[in-house]
C-alpha cells in the first residue's frame, strides 16, 4: 500500500511540471496582437501558435506603398496591446495612428531589430550592367554608378549591422524580410516583445521561436539550391524591391523599371529600360501582381526578354505562420523558371 501510495505521489510529481508547462503555454488568454504586412504576420503567427493568432491590417492584394486605413483597422489598433510594424519607410499609412496610441499598447518596430543587415536605398532605380570587376562578395551589387549619381552621395552596399537608426525615411531598403536572417533578426525581436507584453505564455512563444530559426535555416539552404543555376543571369524587376534577395543569394538585378511603385515611370525613362533590357540581353523582365502590369509588356515589346511575375510583399498568398515559406520558394522558383527558359 505504502509503494502504491509513493508511486502515485512519484507520478502526480512528474505530471505536475507538464501541467505547469500547459497551462502557461495555452492556458492563458493571448494579448490583442495587431501586424501591418503579410510577411510580418507570418513571422508573428508561426511564434503565437497555439496561443492565439494575430491580426492583419494590409490583407488580401493590397499593397502597404498605396494602402488608406479603414474603420476596422482603427478600432483594431485601438484595442491592441502589441503592434507589430516595419517602419515608416515601408508603411508610412501606420505612422500616425500609431503615434496616437496609448501607452497601454506596445509597438515594435522592425526596422529597429539587432542583428539586422541593412542595405541602402538604390536611389535612380536603373542599374549598370554588373561590374567583373572586383566585389567583396557580402555586397552583391548590380551596377553602382548609376545609383551614385542618381543619390548624389557615396553608395555603399555594405552591410550595415545594428544600426543607430538615426536616419530620414527611406534611407535604407525596407523590403528586409527578403533574406531568411534578417527574418531570424524579425522573430527574435517578435519573440522578445511578445514575452514582455504576456509573460504567462513565454515558454510557448520561446519554443516557437526556435522552431521557427530551425526552418528559417533550412530555407535559406533550399533557396540557395534552386536559384544556384541562373544566378548570372541578368533580369529587370518592376520595382526594387529585390536587394536583400540579391544580396543573399547573388542573383543578378540589372535595373529596375521604377524605383518605387507610388512613382509611376514617364516614357522617357521606359525608352531607358527598354535599352538596358536589349543591350543586356536580360533574360526575364518581372511583373508584380499589383502593379501596372502594361508597362512590363512596353519594356518587352521588340526584346527577345521574356515575361515573368515576382511577389515581394505576398499579394496573391494567403495569410498565415506558412506564408513566409511560400513568398521565398515562390520567388526563387518563379526566377529560376523564367530565367532557365530558352529564347
Amino acid at each position: 500500500m505504502k509503494l502504491a501510495t509513493g508511486l502515485s505521489l512519484a507520478l502526480q510529481g512528474l505530471a505536475l511540471p507538464a501541467l505547469l508547462l500547459a497551462g502557461t503555454a495555452h492556458g492563458a488568454d493571448a494579448p490583442v496582437v495587431v501586424t501591418s504586412i503579410k510577411p510580418v504576420h507570418s513571422l508573428v503567427s508561426a511564434i503565437m501558435q497555439g496561443v492565439g493568432t494575430p491580426e492583419l491590417i494590409v490583407d488580401g492584394a493590397a499593397s502597404p506603398h498605396t494602402y488608406s486605413m479603414k474603420p476596422s483597422n482603427a478600432k483594431a489598433l485601438q484595442d491592441a496591446k502589441v503592434v507589430f510594424w516595419v517602419g515608416p519607410g515601408m508603411e508610412a499609412f501606420l505612422e500616425k495612428p500609431l503615434e496616437a496610441l496609448g501607452e497601454d499598447a506596445s509597438v515594435a518596430e522592425l526596422d529597429k531589430a539587432p542583428g539586422l543587415t541593412k542595405l541602402k536605398f538604390r536611389e535612380g532605380g536603373a542599374f549598370e550592367a554588373h561590374d567583373d570587376g572586383d566585389h567583396d562578395g557580402d555586397a552583391h551589387e548590380a551596377g553602382h554608378d548609376h545609383a551614385k549619381e542618381a543619390a548624389g552621395h557615396d553608395h555603399d552596399h555594405t552591410a550595415e549591422a545594428h544600426d543607430d537608426h538615426d536616419h530620414g525615411h527611406g534611407a535604407f531598403d525596407t523590403h528586409l524580410w527578403l533574406d531568411p536572417e534578417n527574418a531570424k533578426a524579425m522573430a527574435a525581436e517578435i519573440t522578445t516583445t511578445l514575452v514582455a507584453a504576456d509573460p504567462a505564455n513565454a515558454l510557448a512563444y520561446q519554443a516557437n521561436a526556435e522552431a521557427l530559426n530551425t526552418k528559417l535555416d533550412a530555407l535559406d539552404k533550399e533557396i540557395s539550391g534552386i536559384v544556384s543555376p541562373v544566378k548570372d543571369k541578368p533580369f529587370i524587376v518592376f520595382h526594387d524591391a529585390y536587394q536583400y534577395f540579391e544580396n543573399r543569394y547573388k542573383v543578378r538585378v540589372a535595373g529596375s523599371i521604377t524605383v518605387s511603385p507610388e512613382t509611376i515611370p514617364g516614357a522617357e525613362r521606359i525608352a531607358e529600360i527598354h535599352k538596358k533590357v536589349s543591350d543586356l540581353g536580360a533574360t526575364c523582365v518581372f511583373a508584380e501582381p499589383q502593379f501596372q502590369p502594361r508597362l512590363v509588356d512596353v519594356v518587352l515589346e521588340g526584346t527577345k526578354a521574356k515575361a515573368g511575375v515576382l511577389d515581394p510583399e505576398a499579394a496573391t498568398l494567403d495569410a498565415g505562420p506558412d506564408l513566409y515559406f511560400k513568398l521565398m520558394r515562390g520567388i526563387a522558383n518563379n526566377l529560376k523558371d523564367c530565367l532557365s527558359r530558352e529564347s
